[in-house]
């Protein structure tokens, strides 16, 4: 019996672990602070603390855009074969004054690849700073509402929110945050992401 309870318990934890890789930009690739110090490096180093039920995977590079991530992904997925992908993209499109309906194809493309090799997807809200315009800001920060709800997607608040308005947590550009602030969004993201993983 001991042993069948054992054998059960490793079967209900195989079916349960989940590989969720991130796909982003700065915010998650660590800018200017060594790797393991990012909140996705952080975030799966809490998970292999507590036995390694779930497993994460960082794809973020710096600067990226839409574009650059969606030439990537089909690699990525091949590699990887995550059961979800979180999308934390867009910001440097919006940096750069890109067309929203560029982001928005773009993500539209992820999101359909994605689902056509049957990976889960959560999209990220994004936000821009408050000086590019009313008009452009309500079209960009859309667009990310309005894509979840159009594939009945998790869409996750942004994690910078209110990290943005606390100077000792950003860097002096006004837009990274620092090492100090990468453990408060691990637990933002793990809040969100981790009743996802386990459904």
């Amino acid at each position: 019996m001991t042993r069948f309870l054992f054998a059960l318990c490793c079967l209900v934890s195989s079916v349960q672990a989940q590989t969720l890789m991130v796909l982003g930009d700065s915010l998650s690739a660590g800018y200017q602070m060594p790797a393991d110090q990012s909140w996705p490096a952080l975030l799966n180093q809490k998970w292999q603390q507590q036995g390694g039920e779930h497993q994460l995977i960082n794809a973020s590079i710096s600067g990226e855009t839409t574009q650059g991530a969606l030439a990537r992904l089909p690699a990525l997925l091949k590699e990887h074969q995550p059961d979800w992908v979180l999308i934390e993209l867009g910001g440097n499109d919006g940096l750069r004054g890109f067309a929203p309906a560029i982001t928005r194809d773009n993500l539209a493309r992820m999101v359909a690849l994605t689902k056509e090799l049957q990976v889960k997807t959560v999209l990220t809200q994004i936000q821009l700073p408050r000086n590019y315009g009313a008009r452009y800001l309500r079209q960009f920060e859309q667009i990310f509402p309005e894509l979840a709800a159009a594939n009945a997607l998790p869409l996750m608040p942004f994690f910078m929110d209110d990290i943005a308005l606390r100077p000792e947590l950003m860097m002096n550009d006004g837009i990274h945050p620092t090492a100090a602030a990468q453990p408060l969004i691990r637990d933002r993201v793990a809040s969100f992401i981790e009743p996802l993983l386990t459904q």
